[in-house]
């Protein structure tokens, strides 16, 4: 795994916005760029870095693009930080 990729793209406060967009459900990349009034530019910018660090995942119906979150690296990254604390709760 590669924290150094998730905790940059979690760095990015639009990168945080797509991620809680996407915690309502799949969208569309049309849908999330009018969502978050983003150009489809900048969104393919900020989709690029979350699907590097394995933070989202892309399906494909026709001619739509569809993406949805994939949080599964965060239990890692998660046990990692809580290694810096020592063991402390």
């Amino acid at each position: 795994m590669a924290v150094n990729e998730i905790l940059a793209a979690l760095a990015d406060e639009n990168r945080r916005k797509i991620l809680q967009k996407l915690k309502e459900g799949k969208i569309s990349s049309g849908d999330l760029a009018n969502a978050l009034s983003m150009t489809p530019q900048a969104l393919s910018y900020h989709l690029s870095k979350l699907k590097k660090a394995n933070l989202i995942y892309e399906t494909k119906h026709k001619n739509y693009i569809y993406y949805e979150l994939d949080l599964s690296v965060l239990d890692e990254t998660i046990m990692w930080i809580n290694g810096l604390r020592g063991g402390h709760k």
